[in-house]
């Protein structure tokens, strides 16, 4: 094949794969950092992902559910979620070299797509809240869908946390679902089952 064929059949591919990303339909309003879901980079994404730091850490967690789609009935595979959240200290850690939204989520970060079943599983540990307080634990969460921008759901938060009153549980809106979790112990780490609805809650989903 000779060069300009080449480079004509590549542009036509880049132009296709723009074409593909500019007709994703823009949902959920503004998301700070939803671009961070891109950023896993050549890493093959599978249903289950162990995030940095789980083996050093307590009380470890197990995250897992099912995405559903709209309807809240149909197991939605191929469906990308991120999840970021704070070491034990509060903070999200750096090591110093972070490049695009890293350098505000830090490293303790995960992804996972889901299976043919819609299901998920993070491994992890539970954050703690900032270190002023001001927020209960939580764990940011955010989820890409064929057709349809990138949006973030309620954040994972605790039902046992005390920093969780009842004036911020008025708060939530239960965007894909609600956030608030109740683990329970299983062979020595904390399960947490949460099942997510895509486009519950969601602005200009429909």
């Amino acid at each position: 094949m000779n060069k300009p064929v080449l480079f004509l059949l590549l542009m036509g591919c880049f132009s296709c794969q723009a074409q593909t990303l500019s007709a994703d339909k823009v949902v959920g309003g503004s998301c700070e950092g939803c671009e961070a879901i891109f950023e896993y980079g050549d890493e093959k994404l599978n249903a289950i992902d162990t995030l940095p730091l789980f083996l050093e850490n307590e009380p470890k967690l197990k995250i897992t559910g099912i995405v559903f789609q709209n309807d809240g009935k149909t197991p939605a595979s191929d469906v990308i979620l991120y999840i970021y959240h704070t070491d034990r200290t509060g903070i999200y850690p750096k090591v110093g070299d972070e490049k695009g939204w890293a350098k505000r989520h830090g490293f303790i970060r995960g992804w996972t797509i889901t299976d043919q079943a819609g299901q998920y599983t993070f491994y992890t540990f539970r954050p703690a809240s900032y270190p002023d307080r001001t927020e209960p634990e939580h764990i940011h969460l955010t989820v890409k869908e064929l057709g349809k921008s990138a949006y973030y759901l309620d954040e994972y938060v605790f039902e046992d946390d005390p920093i969780l009153t009842s004036e911020k549980r008025t708060i939530l809106t239960n965007r894909g679902g609600s956030g608030i979790v109740k683990p329970k112990l299983e062979n020595g780490i904390w399960l947490i089952e949460r099942d997510l609805i895509l486009g519950f809650n969601i602005p200009d989903y429909e």
